[in-house]
Protein backbone atom coordinates (compact mmCIF):
# COMPACT_ATOMS: atom_id res chain seq x y z
CA UNK A 1 0.00 0.00 0.00
CA UNK A 2 2.45 2.47 0.92
CA UNK A 3 4.31 1.89 -2.86
CA UNK A 4 0.93 3.22 -3.77
CA UNK A 5 0.68 6.41 -2.03
CA UNK A 6 3.26 8.56 -4.07
CA UNK A 7 1.93 7.18 -7.28
CA UNK A 8 -1.53 8.42 -6.38
CA UNK A 9 0.02 11.97 -5.07
CA UNK A 10 1.62 11.95 -8.32
CA UNK A 11 -1.66 11.80 -10.29
CA UNK A 12 -3.73 13.93 -7.99
CA UNK A 13 -0.70 16.57 -9.03
CA UNK A 14 -0.70 16.27 -12.44
CA UNK A 15 -4.55 17.17 -13.83
CA UNK A 16 -4.25 15.54 -17.04
CA UNK A 17 -3.76 18.76 -18.56
CA UNK A 18 -1.25 18.32 -21.45
CA UNK A 19 -1.08 22.47 -21.85
CA UNK A 20 0.49 24.71 -24.97
CA UNK A 21 4.02 23.92 -24.02
CA UNK A 22 4.41 28.27 -24.87
CA UNK A 23 7.95 28.41 -23.29
CA UNK A 24 9.34 25.15 -25.50
CA UNK A 25 7.44 26.89 -28.50
CA UNK A 26 9.08 29.36 -28.39
CA UNK A 27 12.69 28.42 -28.23
CA UNK A 28 11.84 25.93 -30.69
CA UNK A 29 10.43 28.92 -33.19
CA UNK A 30 13.27 30.83 -32.01
CA UNK A 31 15.54 28.56 -32.57
CA UNK A 32 14.03 27.96 -36.25
CA UNK A 33 14.45 31.50 -37.22
CA UNK A 34 17.95 31.90 -35.39
CA UNK A 35 19.97 31.55 -38.57
CA UNK A 36 19.29 31.46 -42.60
CA UNK A 37 21.60 28.22 -42.77
CA UNK A 38 19.80 24.99 -41.59
CA UNK A 39 23.02 23.21 -40.49
CA UNK A 40 23.62 26.08 -38.24
CA UNK A 41 20.24 26.29 -36.30
CA UNK A 42 21.13 22.12 -36.24
CA UNK A 43 24.08 22.89 -34.64
CA UNK A 44 22.26 25.51 -31.83
CA UNK A 45 19.72 23.03 -31.49
CA UNK A 46 22.09 20.03 -30.29
CA UNK A 47 23.94 22.69 -28.15
CA UNK A 48 20.90 23.72 -26.36
CA UNK A 49 19.71 20.11 -25.93
CA UNK A 50 23.26 19.51 -24.45
CA UNK A 51 23.79 22.35 -22.22
CA UNK A 52 20.00 21.65 -21.81
CA UNK A 53 18.41 24.67 -21.87
CA UNK A 54 15.39 22.70 -24.12
CA UNK A 55 14.96 20.36 -21.46
CA UNK A 56 14.46 22.84 -18.83
CA UNK A 57 11.92 25.04 -21.10
CA UNK A 58 9.95 22.01 -21.41
CA UNK A 59 10.10 20.85 -17.75
CA UNK A 60 9.22 24.59 -16.76
CA UNK A 61 6.39 24.24 -19.27
CA UNK A 62 5.38 20.97 -17.74
CA UNK A 63 5.12 21.54 -14.08
CA UNK A 64 4.76 25.49 -13.47
CA UNK A 65 3.25 27.19 -16.92
CA UNK A 66 0.78 25.06 -18.00
CA UNK A 67 -0.21 24.43 -14.36
CA UNK A 68 -0.78 28.29 -14.02
CA UNK A 69 -2.90 28.07 -17.25
CA UNK A 70 -5.38 25.13 -16.15
CA UNK A 71 -5.85 26.99 -12.88
CA UNK A 72 -5.53 30.66 -13.84
CA UNK A 73 -7.11 30.06 -17.50
CA UNK A 74 -4.19 32.35 -18.42
CA UNK A 75 -0.99 31.69 -19.49
CA UNK A 76 1.94 34.06 -18.73
CA UNK A 77 3.84 32.90 -21.66
CA UNK A 78 2.69 34.82 -24.90
CA UNK A 79 1.68 32.35 -27.45
CA UNK A 80 4.69 31.98 -30.24
CA UNK A 81 2.74 31.59 -33.30
CA UNK A 82 2.75 28.15 -35.80
CA UNK A 83 5.79 26.63 -36.03
CA UNK A 84 8.06 28.63 -39.25
CA UNK A 85 9.11 25.88 -40.95
CA UNK A 86 7.10 22.88 -42.68
CA UNK A 87 8.47 19.07 -41.94
CA UNK A 88 11.44 19.44 -43.89
CA UNK A 89 12.84 22.31 -42.61
CA UNK A 90 12.06 24.58 -45.85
Amino acid sequence: MKSLLPAAALSLGLAGCLGPNNLFNGLNNWNARATDQDWVDEIIFLGLNFIPVYPIALFGDVLVFNTIDYWSGENIIQDPGPFPHDAFGR
